[in-house]
């Protein structure tokens, strides 16, 4: 086969022409694959009898969701149909239905329903479902890009196994390009692929194994089209930045540059500059970077840098790490950039770092002492003898809702962890703890 017929085969993209014919080719999702696991049980053709469970594939896309489906029914040598969430309606899944029941009465042949996209079907496309389902007519496989607990009705999910998946490795990523390259189902040979160009590929699939077959499939046209007479083509890491019209990121998620940008990322939102920190978010998102690193940097700087100088730092940066666990990346991309602009905007203070800081390093030194006996429990039998609770006055009894009373140990009695900045609303917080310590010093 000569190069240019490996690589448009009939016009069928790479990615569907690497599928894998059986469990055993599929890459990544070992935790699903193991012995005696709900897929491998699916995928056995002594297993194919009425009642085997359906089950809920949830993971982002190009995670392999349609090709378990499919290599389950191919291994199974059940009846395969698949629907599109997008397309069918419940008049198109009653029809699946009836031959499916057809199909078992009159030749004792079960059907693997694969329907992609669940979480677009309403509930009365959904409620179509559940009598197949239940009655094991179909064997449901449905996929999802959403968490199904919001999406999926809960009479479906309780008669389904959820699985989830997760995105490949930068290993899965880079076997499976280069089972591409030389498979005969996919470019068979016909061009030889640089280590950089691998490395490229994979960090602009960011786990996703339909994207980085496409990108490679695009590169390979790219070096055949430029390749000189008899020379052969060599896909590089420039043709693959042609190929997907994307500039290639030096970022490596384990490397050097990994922590240069988030470190730059964090001290340009403690600097209150959001036009850098938003730039360095975006060489995070585009290379790949994992949304729940970023989320989580987000929360601690929240409450380290920020602290109670605005206490609603802290509940963005959470909403927006929820937020990104619920619906994924690309668009989890916009709350984060949400929480970036909000955090790099609001006034900062270490205070309550401090704090807590010089908390430890007095608990860490042993000066400690003991509780005052006015503060301890008084609940259990014995204690009252103890003289624990007694003298303990009662701060609701009070208008100003605050009493005079010795709260820390003697060793530090007078010791003040948290002074609050004038930044924000921590000015007030001043104010008002000024007040209450009057007050508790008598």
């Amino acid at each position: 086969m000569n190069a240019s017929g490996a690589l448009f085969q009939g016009q069928t993209p790479l990615a569907v022409r690497m599928r894998p014919t059986s469990l055993d080719e599929v890459a990544g999702q070992q935790h699903l694959l193991g012995p005696g696991s709900p897929i491998v049980a699916l995928a056995d053709p002594e297993a194919s009898k009425p009642g085997t469970v359906s089950v809920i594939l949830w993971g982002p896309p190009g995670t392999g969701k349609t090709t378990l489906a499919q290599a389950i029914a191919r291994s199974s040598g059940r009846r395969f149909v698949e629907l599109s969430a997008i397309t069918a309606g419940v008049k198109d899944v009653r029809e699946v239905m009836q031959q499916a029941l057809d199909q078992r009465d009159l030749y004792g042949q079960s059907t693997i329903l694969f329907l992609d996209e669940i979480h677009r079907f309403t509930k009365a496309q959904q409620d179509a479902l559940l009598p197949g389902v239940e009655n094991g007519w179909v064997i449901l496989i449905a996929a999802t890009t959403e968490n199904p607990s919001f999406s999926v009705i809960s009479p479906l999910l309780s008669r389904s196994l959820l699985l989830t998946l997760t995105p490949l490795t930068d290993d899965d990523l880079a076997m499976l390009v280069d089972r591409a390259v030389g498979d005969a189902r996919g470019l068979a040979g016909a061009v030889d692929l640089e280590d950089e160009a691998r490395e490229a590929i994979v960090h602009l699939a960011s786990g996703d194994a339909r994207r980085a077959l496409t990108a490679l499939e695009a590169a390979a046209g790219v070096a055949l089209s430029e390749r000189q007479d008899d020379e052969r083509p060599v896909v590089t890491a420039e043709r693959v930045a042609q190929a997907v019209d994307r500039a290639l990121l030096r970022y490596d998620r384990q490397g050097d540059e990994h922590y240069d940008v988030i470190s730059a990322f964090i001290k340009s939102i403690r600097g209150s500059d959001p036009d850098a920190a938003i730039h360095y978010l975006a060489r995070m998102i585009e290379a790949g970077e994992d949304p729940r690193f970023i989320a989580r940097r987000l929360m601690v700087h929240a409450a380290e840098d920020i602290g109670m100088a605005d206490p609603r730092a802290l509940q963005i940066a959470v909403a927006a790490a929820d937020a990104v666990q619920r619906i994924g990346m690309p668009e989890g991309r916009i709350p984060l950039a949400e929480a970036t602009v909000y955090l790099a905007t609001a006034p900062k203070s270490a205070a309550v770092t401090v704090a807590i800081e010089q908390a430890i390093a007095d608990v860490r030194a042993g000066r400690i002492g003991t509780v005052p006996k006015h503060l301890r429990d008084s609940h259990y039998p014995g204690a009252k003898r103890l003289g624990h609770g007694k003298g303990y006055l009662y701060p609701h009894d009070d208008a100003r809702g605050v009493l005079a009373q010795q709260y820390l140990p003697d060793p530090l009695r007078g010791k003040r962890y948290y002074e609050p900045t004038g930044h924000g609303e921590e000015r007030v917080v001043s104010e008002r703890l000024e007040r209450i310590r009057r007050i508790l010093n008598g």
